[in-house]
């Protein structure tokens, strides 16, 4: 459990955008300047005496350029260990100007930021051969640094045309790699370089596509706070704000809003905080104003429920039109008094009831349904016609006809006038209630995103320290508020404010909301806790560490969100689908009434056909009306966003990280599942199992032997067997004896004087080359042991084996389980692992996997998987190690164990954040669901749409005489969009398909 915690640590805080191509650059070193100052170039260029401007020029050209971080990926061979990465590493970071540097040893690649001004590519390629390794510059890596990922809301898109039109304009934008707009989440991730293109410019390249684009962030390292200025703004006080701000070491970028009282300032969070920002614009204007978080950076939906808002208000005011509009075209006229007062004719043959539709349906058209005659313009000036077209097309025919009906009975005696301001008015309403419907449910298929941002305390206790580091104080503060290094202090039942360790105090912490892990988590000293998660019992002090958009909270999130921008491949087939969809309907609106409309002209209809009030011309505009409404590409564009959403968010709440659309598609497909051994069907961690003495001995001075031999030893079984000694004594730290003479032969065991005995601890081979005979007991239990998967480990006094212990790595609880459900599920089963096949093949039996590979290397692994792709056959690789991670990239899904390694975890598709192997079936059953819920979504919108339009253009109208009012097509247009979306909504009541014991 403690290992998920810092798995997190590792999977959050390591990377950029693109943390799966690069390393993980954390510094190992911290003495290590982060840059060279400038006054000393500015000195050396100064040559001591140089004039001043001489001296600022330099200072100026040395700044400009350190200004530019730069990265460069080396390929380094020769390396075999992590010794050998650690010299690499101490050679570059020794160099002047060198940020940060890390070392991958299984991909051979050195990464390096650094300073151009300081030092160069070739410096650094030289260091690296000076401690002994081969290495080449890759060029085609050296600018990555300056490729970022910009996020963008946008406003006003309604189906798959207006993103296909949107993602085309930044896709053809200069510096622009790739660009992806959801409609779901009314969003576009931009990846661009930030030397070719600004993030301002995006914003104008979607708003001259005719949507509003609204930034959410740059991609760039630093973070951007909004604050409440509450006091007498003037130009001094302005003036002495920014001075002020500027001053701040980190402070890069400051815009005051004088009418807002807001200002906005971007920092690096390394530097700097809102706490010393807030400090310095109080004490520079001596409290003439006060600062405070701007109320409205609060919360991720705040463009959502604006849009809410406006389209609940546009729909209660068509109301207030429409219900009058209704009642004296359906109701009144059917009421004899009513009726007799509405057909009074006020110019000829025009009436006191067309005039009141007339006057009432006219703010409903041009006012209330203004945004789609501006949707339609927008859309047809980049000839991508959307649902607004179809919207105002409708609209404006059954208003202009009716228009035209009324007018020409003002001015004719006999002419009886049919008007249709009923259909134009109630279409408005029904589709903006429709789309308050769907703008209601799509927020709900991000109600895990905004969970977990709640999960965040919105105060902490900050605790005050004196020069000494002791406490002397404390004060409760807003929680946005920390910044690095503070210590806070977390009470009882409190939420742990900010990521961060246990400086002091033990306490038991529930994670379930982080990771899914049920049981809570023991802290003490040293020990991580992650930001939104809940103390049990002690109290806590905790230095922060990671705060604001660097916390493994906001990395969750954002990642979540990354996975619902990512389109699923089958989301392909709508796009297809609606680049034709609306010109299609057009056409067939078109053909439709010249059909009916020729059909009355030449051939005649019975009587009977036409109600009284119509004739064949109207009959024939109302059903091309209808097509036009009740077509509905939108229920099409929804039918995979929104299901995605709410798969990736209900993962993300069961500790199953889902990084987008391809995972999921592709986890639904998965034929068989490749399993590692160590760290996924095993816990990983060696442990004692058993214990044989073959002498007379107390065991507890047996172990004190044998651990004050193994405690000199960093082996994994020899800290297994220290940790087994120390739960034989009662106290916390007990103290070995003193070993001499301590020699450590790798891969066969370790040798010490202790108290005067000659201690040896090792193998089978380790006791013979040591001269010792091994009885035949002994020899007996190393077979047994052996059969069972577990290692046996010899121990000899004074050349005389004395006992055997025995130490495993243990079975994951359920993984017998979860194999055998796994084969309920059709998906086979293969262990791959680089152990011995003795060892495997017992763990196989024991799991109830037949298909066991062992002996393999991690390039073995991944070819294995490639050959069973060849098979046909879709893979998914479960895994936790380095070795791990060419095989998780090789496979159609990759699976990492959340308490694996960063690599793997960097490498994988899925992250498991619990650990459980029980997940994996989780995930996969996840992807299952999901997929049936798109495909019925996609039976439903073609269906609706196959269906919806033959019988609105009339196909049943000769036989049964029904006919589809245009009213009631837009209402079912705009009732199967939100149907759509309902049934992805289903999907938040998803459950594991299993209980597994414990």
């Amino acid at each position: 459990m403690a290992a998920s915690t810092r798995a997190l640590f590792s999977c959050f805080h390591g990377g950029g955008a693109e943390v799966s191509r690069h390393l993980a650059l954390r510094p190992r070193y911290p003495s290590m300047p982060r840059r060279p100052r400038t006054a000393a170039v500015a000195d050396d260029a100064s040559g001591g005496g140089g004039s001043r401007g001489d001296l600022e020029a330099a200072k100026g050209a040395a700044e400009k350029e350190e200004e530019e971080e730069k990265l460069a990926v080396f390929a380094v061979t020769g390396m075999t260990c992590s010794a050998c990465a650690g010299s690499v590493e101490k050679a570059v970071k020794r160099l002047p100007g060198i940020h940060d540097a890390a070392v991958d040893v299984l991909g051979g690649r050195a990464q390096v930021v650094f300073y151009p001004a300081f030092v160069s590519e070739e410096k650094i390629r030289e260091a690296i051969e000076d401690v002994g390794f081969e290495a080449k510059l890759i060029n085609e890596e050296v600018r990555e640094k300056n490729i970022l990922v910009c996020r963008l809301h946008i406003k006003g898109m309604t189906c798959t045309s207006c993103t296909s039109t949107v993602e085309s304009a930044l896709q053809a934008f200069p510096g622009v790699q790739r660009a992806s707009v959801a409609l779901a989440t009314e969003e576009a991730e931009i990846r661009y370089d930030r030397r070719i293109v600004a993030a301002n410019q995006l914003i104008q390249a979607v708003e001259e596509t005719g949507f509003e684009a609204v930034l959410i962030t740059t991609g760039e390292d630093r973070s951007r706070i909004d604050l409440k200025i509450d006091g007498v703004l003037n130009e001094r006080l302005i003036m002495i704000l920014e001075s002020s701000i500027q001053a701040l070491p980190g402070v890069e970028d400051i815009k005051v809003d004088t009418e807002l009282h807001k200002i906005t300032i971007s920092y690096k969070p390394d530097q700097t905080g809102p706490r010393d920002l807030i400090e310095v614009i109080e004490s520079a204007t001596s409290g003439d104003v006060t600062a405070s978080i701007y109320p409205e950076a609060e919360g991720r939906e705040h463009p959502r429920y604006g849009e809410i808002k406006r389209y609940k208000q546009s729909f209660l005011w068509s109301l207030i039109f429409t219900i009058p509009v209704f009642l004296t075209s359906m109701v009144f006229m059917y009421i004899p008094g009513l009726k007799d007062g509405l057909e009074k004719k006020v110019v000829n043959m025009m009436s006191i009831g067309e005039l009141l539709r007339w006057i009432l349906s006219t703010p409903v058209q041009f006012i209330i349904g203004r945004k789609f005659y501006t949707g339609a313009y927008k859309a047809m000036r980049h000839g991508s016609p959307n649902m607004d077209v179809l919207i105002a097309l409708g609209t404006n025919t059954a208003y202009f006809y009716s228009v035209y009906s009324v007018l020409r009975a003002a001015i004719s005696e006999n002419y009886i006038p049919t008007d249709f301001f009923e259909t134009s008015s109630m279409l408005i309403s029904f589709i903006l209630l429709g789309k308050y419907l769907e703008i209601l449910a799509k927020g709900k298929t991000s109600e895990a995103i905004a969970k977990l941002m709640d999960l965040a305390p919105e105060t902490a206790t900050l605790l005050i320290h004196d020069h000494e580091g002791n406490v002397v104080g404390e004060k409760e503060i807003d929680s946005r508020l920390i910044q690095k290094n503070d210590v806070i202090k977390v009470v009882p039942g409190g939420k742990v404010a900010s990521d961060g360790f246990v400086i002091w105090g033990q306490s038991h912490v529930n994670e379930s909301m982080i990771t899914g892990e049920s049981r809570p988590v023991a802290k003490r000293k040293g020990d991580t806790v992650i930001g939104g998660t809940v103390n049990e019992n002690g109290v806590l002090h905790v230095r922060a560490t990671f705060v604001g958009s660097e916390s493994a909270l906001a990395q969750i999130v954002r990642l979540v969100e990354s996975a619902q921008m990512a389109k699923a491949p089958v989301q392909k087939f709508a796009d297809q689908i609606s680049r034709v969809f609306v010109p299609l309907v057009i056409v067939l609106s078109l053909l439709t009434w010249l059909a009916w409309f020729l059909a009355g002209r030449f051939h005649g209809y019975p009587q009977s056909w036409i109600p009284s009030s119509m004739d064949s011309f109207q009959l024939a505009l109302q059903f091309g009306i209808s097509v036009m409404v009740i077509a509905c590409p939108c229920a099409l564009g929804l039918a995979t966003p929104t299901a995605v959403m709410v798969a990736t968010g209900v993962g993300a709440s069961q500790g199953i990280l889902i990084k987008g659309g391809q995972a999921l598609e592709s986890a639904h497909k998965v034929h068989c599942i490749v399993f590692d051994k160590t760290g996924t069907l095993t816990i990983g961690k060696p442990v004692v199992v058993s214990t044989r003495l073959l002498k007379n001995m107390v065991l507890r001075e047996f172990y004190d032997y044998v651990a004050a031999a193994e405690d000199n030893s960093e082996h994994p079984l020899a800290k297994a067997i220290v940790e087994h000694a120390k739960k034989l004594h009662s106290e916390e730290n007990h103290i070995w004896p003193e070993a001499r003479d301590f020699i450590s032969v790798p891969g066969h065991g370790v040798k010490a004087k202790v108290n005067d005995k000659s201690v040896i601890v090792g193998n089978k081979s380790f006791m013979l080359s040591s001269g010792i005979d091994i009885p035949m007991e002994a020899l007996e239990i190393l077979t047994e042991e052996e059969e069972k998967a577990q290692t046996a480990i010899m121990v000899a006094m004074d050349q005389e084996v004395v006992g055997i212990i025995s130490v495993s790595d243990p079975i994951k609880p359920n993984a017998n389980e979860v194999i055998s459900y796994l084969k309920s599920m059709n998906v086979e089963s293969i262990m791959v692992t680089g152990d011995n096949w003795g060892t495997a093949n017992a763990i196989g039996k024991e799991v109830g996997i037949e298909k066991i590979i062992a002996e393999a290397k991690p390039e073995q692994k991944a070819e294995k998987v490639k050959e069973l792709q060849l098979s046909g056959k879709t893979v998914a690789m479960v895994g936790d190690g380095i070795n791990d991670s060419p095989a998780l990239v090789s496979a159609d899904v990759g699976l990492a164990i959340g308490a694996g390694t960063d690599v793997a975890i960097e490498a994988a598709d899925i992250v498991l954040m619990k650990s459980n192997l029980e997940d994996v079936v989780t995930a996969i059953d996840l992807s299952r669901k999901t997929f049936f819920r798109i495909r019925m979504n996609y039976v439903w919108a073609l269906g609706y749409n196959i269906i919806g339009i033959p019988i609105a253009a009339g196909v049943l109208f000769p036989s049964s005489r029904f006919r589809l009012p245009p009213w009631v097509a837009g209402a079912a247009m705009a009732a199967s969009s939100v149907s759509v979306v309902c049934w992805s909504l289903l999907l938040r009541y998803y459950k594991s398909p299993k209980t597994f014991g414990n």
